[in-house]
């Protein structure tokens, strides 16, 4: 068996207007609100999480230092095939189950004065487009499972230097059994991805156990009490 991520559980987007993004998301895309709350451990920000489904949420994060200007093919894409900095989001694309949820969805958004673009056919599967606040290229698609044999462009593969292996290990990645102990963190390589901490900071979680962090991060009491 083949262990990998089963779907998004939350996107998490930076924003200086949380209350915008909750009205469009709730009125907009008829989204649920299901948590708003003081971020974990961050001075001043705040945390909103929208249901899309149980397990899958679009999240923000209003921070008081998020920088509020957009600047086209750097910060954000203006469109859902314009160039932006690699590594920010290009667009996100919510699923929908079926063409008739996605044409009334299609219709939901125009209703509320906001131009939709679509369905356009893709092949695998029928799309329509549409901005967010503050500069969000959006997306809801409707579609089956991915034919890799029919979408994997030969021409493409050599033109971004991938050979013959390597694509056979992209289409079937390696299983990975999980050793009987836990495997120590690695130490600190900049070469690598990571995440941008200042250098104390490594010195400590390369020491750290996984129960000390577990300890020193979690943070699960709700800000409202719930009587059952």
């Amino acid at each position: 068996m083949t262990v990998h991520p089963r779907g998004v559980n939350h996107l998490a987007i930076a924003t200086r207007d949380i209350k915008a993004q909750i009205e469009f998301f709730t009125d907009v895309l008829g989204c649920e609100l299901k948590a708003l709350y003081w971020m974990h451990g961050v001075e001043g920000a705040w945390h909103a999480f929208l249901e899309l489904n149980p397990t899958s949420y679009i999240a923000f994060v209003q921070h008081p230092e998020n920088p509020g200007r957009t600047e086209w093919g750097l910060t954000h894409a203006s469109s859902p095939t314009s160039p932006v900095a690699a590594g920010a989001m290009q667009h996100v694309a919510f699923d929908v189950a079926g063409v008739e949820v996605l044409l009334t969805l299609r219709d939901r958004i125009r209703s509320r004065g906001i131009m939709a673009l679509g369905p356009v056919d893709h092949g695998f599967c029928q799309s329509v487009y549409f901005g967010g606040p503050e500069g969000m290229v959006l997306e809801i698609t409707a579609g089956e499972a991915i034919d890799d044999r029919a979408w994997i462009d030969p021409e493409v593969v050599a033109l971004a230097g991938i050979d013959e292996a390597e694509l056979a290990r992209y289409r079937q990645p390696a299983d990975y059994v999980r050793p009987p102990q836990a495997l120590p963190q690695p130490a600190l390589d900049r070469a690598k991805p990571h995440i941008n901490f200042p250098d104390d900071i490594y010195a400590f979680l390369a020491t750290a156990s996984d129960e000390q962090l577990r300890e020193l991060l979690s943070d699960t009491e709700p800000p409202v009490k719930v009587e059952d």
